[in-house]
């Protein structure tokens, strides 16, 4: 099989099939941390499987009679575990155009070799059975490179399927216990990480909720039943809403701060706080309480201080906008409603945020701590933040700024050997603090080499008990580890911070 074109073509596929596995599979749709796509994994790997015996094969070998046959076979197979593969993704979860785009290129491309390569195979098949050992070359070790590769992503596909069925979530609806009766709640920012799973709990306990969105199509895929509103105008005066918890925003992690990043960062959260002020405003009657986001960059970067909600602030980007967001939030409490402003920390769940982003680098070993790695992160696991907003709107007596972190902040370097150990991988691999500086400016500055040691001091003495108080029970828990019991229980007391 010496065609240049042919050898040409399936360079080609083996582009574009990388493409797909890294940028796709593991960067931004992480198939191998979703529990939903146990079937396309499985697919995943045996095809992946298959591709690593045909690169192999078509690589050093010429198969003669029965054994050409065999690999005419193996195409058939591999066409018909795609076509399957196409039916599970439309099934179990809405594919990026960019996605369907490469598959599109890839179907074509394969059909353009199955039509090179038959010919030679049918040729071959005439002969007497048997094996000619050959080698092309560069297009050999191409090959190689591909088969090895690809048989292992196959075996972590395999085994990642195995793992999903321990990552089920738990049941959404003891999430929301603290609140009853039912209640009538209105939620923005209802498709993003935080609001998708806040939702599914408050409907899954019976509450009667809204939702806010710019995008009808990403919040049909929310659990039912729910009301959706893509503008605030359309809740009559008459609305009976008892909360809002207002989350939107346009994502602040994960993009550079250009000019136009930082205006839309700002303008979303300024426009949608002020659009609820005006619903408010206007209701026959106003709802009990607002629950509005914050972050706990509104303290900026303060080293090893240990940050309250009566700490001051020092001035940093993040700082101002979220001074400016809590100023909109806070006027909404003239109107009537008690007004709670989330100051939340690193939200933690394989689903998205940080955590998402750090699981591929870490399980192929190549995590790390970020910079000195001293820098302090305020975690909080996303059903903590959850059953704390929750709290928030049944607990009178809580309003104003409230810490929504764990209480044990870990330092970076102890936050990346914790999620190695949960990984059972090395993390030797850090990032230069020079390196994210020159790349990442401001952005690398405030989000990856700073940070603050946050305390939740009012969500304690409220009552508030963390089901994760403790790092290494969340990321035992969220990446479907058994941590232990004992160290379960331990970690679900509210607890005191221990002070260095």
């Amino acid at each position: 099989m010496t065609s240049t074109l042919l050898w040409s073509l399936i360079a080609v596929q083996i582009a574009m099939g990388a493409f797909d596995t890294l940028y796709h599979h593991e960067l931004t749709e992480r198939l191998a941390w979703r529990p939903s796509q146990r079937g396309e994994l499985r697919l995943h790997a045996v095809r992946n499987w298959l591709y690593a015996l045909l690169f192999l094969t078509l690589g050093f070998a010429e198969p003669k009679g029965l054994l050409a046959w065999a690999i005419m076979g193996v195409l058939i197979v591999e066409v018909v575990i795609t076509l399957m593969d196409f039916v599970e993704e439309d099934l179990s979860r809405r594919l990026p155009a960019t996605e369907r785009v490469n598959h599109t290129l890839l179907a074509l491309n394969y059909g353009a070799i199955l039509v090179l390569i038959l010919p030679v195979l049918l040729g071959w098949a005439r002969e007497a059975t048997g094996i000619a050992w050959v080698s092309h070359g560069a297009w050999s070790a191409l090959a190689l490179a591909a088969s090895l590769s690809v048989a292992i992503f196959g075996l972590r596909d395999w085994f990642a399927a195995g793992r999903s069925e321990r990552l089920g979530l738990p049941a959404p609806a003891g999430l929301a216990d603290v609140l009853a009766p039912a209640r009538a709640i209105l939620v923005t920012g209802a498709t993003g990480f935080v609001g998708q799973r806040l939702v599914a709990s408050l409907v899954a306990a019976g509450h009667e909720v809204t939702v806010l969105t710019r995008d009808g199509a990403k919040a049909a895929a929310l659990p039912a039943p729910l009301r959706i509103v893509t503008s605030l105008d359309q809740l009559p005066d008459g609305a009976r809403l008892d909360a809002i918890v207002n989350l939107a925003g346009e994502p602040i992690a994960d993009g550079l701060w250009t000019p136009a990043k930082r205006r839309a960062i700002l303008a979303s959260r300024l426009r949608t706080t002020r659009r609820l002020a005006k619903l408010v405003a206007r209701l026959d009657r106003a709802p009990s309480v607002v629950v509005s986001g914050s972050a706990v960059g509104w303290y900026g970067l303060r080293g090893d201080d240990s940050l309250t909600e009566s700490s001051p602030a020092a001035s940093a980007f993040t700082q101002r906008v979220c001074a400016a967001w809590e100023r909109e939030a806070m006027a909404i409490a003239a109107l009537g409603p008690r007004v709670v402003l989330l100051r939340t920390g690193l939200v933690l769940g394989i689903e998205g945020g940080l955590l998402a982003r750090l699981l591929m680098p870490f399980e192929f070993g190549l995590g790390g701590r970020i910079g000195s790695g001293r820098q302090w992160m305020s975690w909080i696991s996303r059903d903590d933040l959850v059953r704390l907003i929750c709290h928030a709107i049944a607990t009178p007596t809580m309003a104003g700024p409230v810490n929504a972190t764990a209480p044990e902040p870990v330092r970076n370097a102890d936050f990346a050997a914790s999620l190695a150990r949960q990984l059972h991988r090395p993390a030797i691999f850090p990032l230069p603090a020079r390196l994210l500086r020159w790349l990442g400016g401001d952005f690398a500055e405030e989000m990856l080499l700073g940070g603050q040691r946050v305390l939740p001091e009012k969500a304690l003495a409220s009552g508030f008990a963390f089901r994760h108080a403790r790092l290494d029970s969340a990321l035992g828990s969220i990446l479907g580890r058994n941590v232990g019991r004992e160290a379960e229980a331990r970690s679900s007391r509210a607890v005191v911070p221990v002070r260095e």
